[in-house]
């Protein structure tokens, strides 16, 4: 024998599932109904054999002949009564329960077959029973002479027959609409499971149950963050990644991007308002990018690239590359210089060879002697010494002001690194052949950074806008998109409750003023070493 197996397919189960349910809520429904009808119909029938008894007793001859024992006119009574009535029986007892009367004339003289006492007590009496004449609905009721003296009962019952009769009646329609609400209910669940099955493309539930396991291994193990909005801009779904480069906390479902992200360019294209491809944008110190792709019902999908490493690696390359350019003029100038010391020996003039020498060397000293006075920390004196070379090579003049002081004593030597190198190489790119100043002030642990140009300056209703990730005054080089320094240098000065602002300096362009507190150490305070 075949064993029945439940169905593999999502609509099939569902289609076999909702019609058992159906069936079984309406069967309960209807049963719930017929159950009070039937109660309601019991009542009803005992309070119809009780209005008859008390209307039998009402009769001062049904006392009078209950009083004398009189049988044959009881039982005329009663049987003109029963008649008129429709009533299964109408008993008429003497004071000790002897029937007086009976549809069956046998049992006259016998005592009833249910208990005549609370009756015979004065008291009337309702009950669904079984007798010599099965179970029937019976109402008994005292019989009194006029001076109120109890001389027996009357018992009235109503068939069961006639009961069950009138409830089955009531049944046919109860049971009609209860199969009319079963048909509505199949067919609707027949049309559900009909558009599951195409919505569901009619795979199996251990399929579903498959595919969201490898959903969750793939959302959760993939390098790139993934977000799901759906179309009120709820986040339906946010994996690992995206709570990490987002700084998202975990119970973020159902909560809009702008309630959790600042105003900003981040939110706008992780809502839709800014569109495109690859759009770079800036969490906090990281540089992300962000493509945005629609779904049908309204809603997003969202994927996020950390570009931080790579953008700082970008970076190096293009400080590298501005180097290898410098060195290369150098060693052109090099050369030059070479040929002309070789030439002054050639001539016999000696003692101008050596202080062309002394000329040459001293210059290059001389800066380097210049920023060390007034940048004490290596590493930003080696940077301000390096762009220096290459503002020489374009031809620009890079100076450090004279009232200019950092003690060796920065926190974070790469933060500053990363203000100073964003700030210098904008002021450069905005004043070819022109000058960049270059300010540093330490107030207590707070390092006050200036940067002017000579360029032709920023426009007042631009001096927002330069902050935004992704503008740019600048054509992009083809390796990187440009846009993104400014907006990490005030992401950096923000993070540390610092600010960035730009005014007009003192050179005519731009001047870009950076306020970082706690900066420096305290003095006497040795620095941290990270991975020591």
């Amino acid at each position: 024998m075949r064993r029945l197996r439940w169905p593999r397919r999502v609509f099939a189960q569902l289609l076999l599932s909702q019609a058992v349910v159906t069936v079984g809520v309406t069967a309960v429904t209807a049963g719930l109904f017929l159950a009070p009808v039937s109660a309601e119909l019991d009542r009803d029938a005992m309070q119809r054999a009780l209005s008859i008894a008390q209307v039998t007793a009402a009769d001062p001859a049904v006392a009078r002949a209950a009083a004398d024992r009189d049988a044959a006119t009881a039982q005329d009574t009663a049987e003109r009564i029963r008649r008129a009535s429709r009533a299964e029986f109408v008993v008429i007892t003497d004071d000790r329960g002897i029937r007086l009367s009976h549809t069956d004339p046998a049992r006259i003289g016998l005592r009833v077959s249910t208990d005549p006492e609370p009756a015979l007590r004065g008291e009337s009496v309702t009950a669904i029973q079984d007798g010599t004449l099965g179970r029937t609905a019976r109402g008994k009721v005292p019989l009194r002479l006029p001076d109120g003296r109890i001389v027996g009962e009357v018992s009235v019952g109503l068939s069961d027959d006639s009961i069950r009769g009138r409830l089955v009646s009531m049944a046919g329609g109860i049971l009609l609409c209860a199969g009319a609400g079963l048909v509505v209910g199949l067919a609707a669940t027949l049309v559900l499971a009909r558009r599951l099955k195409r919505r569901t493309h009619n795979i199996a539930v251990a399929d579903i149950a498959a595919l969201l396991i490898e959903r969750e291994a793939m959302l959760h193990g993939i390098r790139e963050g993934m977000l799901a909005l759906d179309p009120a801009g709820r986040i339906r779904l946010a994996n690992d990644e995206a709570l990490r480069l987002l700084a998202l906390p975990d119970d973020c479902a159902g909560r809009t991007v702008d309630d959790l992200l600042p105003p900003g360019r981040l939110a706008d294209v992780l809502t839709g308002r800014v569109e495109g491809a690859d759009l770079p944008a800036v969490r906090d110190d990281r540089v992300l990018v962000v493509n945005r792709m629609a779904t049908a019902d309204g809603g997003a999908v969202t994927t996020l690239r950390d570009r931080t490493e790579l953008e700082s690696l970008v970076r190096e390359l293009d400080h590298t590359r501005g180097l290898t350019e410098a060195l290369r003029a150098q060693d052109h100038e090099h050369a030059n210089r070479m040929h002309t010391l070789l030439g002054l020996l050639e001539l016999g003039r000696h003692d101008q060879a050596a202080a062309f020498i002394s000329e040459q060397s001293g210059t290059q000293a001389a800066r380097a002697a210049r920023i060390g006075r007034h940048v004490q920390d290596p590493h930003t004196a080696a940077l301000l010494a390096g762009k220096a070379a290459v503002a020489d090579e374009r031809g620009i003049r890079l100076t450090v002001t004279p009232d200019s002081h950092l003690p060796d004593a920065l926190h974070d030597p790469r933060a500053l690194l990363t203000v100073l190198g964003n700030l210098v190489d904008n002021a450069m790119d905005a004043a070819p052949g022109g000058t960049v100043e270059v300010r540093l002030r330490a107030v207590g642990s707070t390092l006050l950074v200036e940067v002017a140009d000579s360029g032709p300056g920023i426009p007042a209703d631009l001096r927002e806008r330069v902050f935004e990730e992704g503008w740019t005054s600048k054509d992009a080089p083809a390796h990187r998109p440009r846009g993104l320094g400014l907006a990490l240098v005030r992401r950096l000065a923000e993070r540390t409750g610092g600010r960035l602002a730009v005014g007009t300096g003192p050179l005519g362009g731009a001047r870009f003023t950076v306020e970082l507190p706690e900066a420096l150490r305290a003095a006497g305070t040795e620095p941290v070493l990270e991975n020591a």
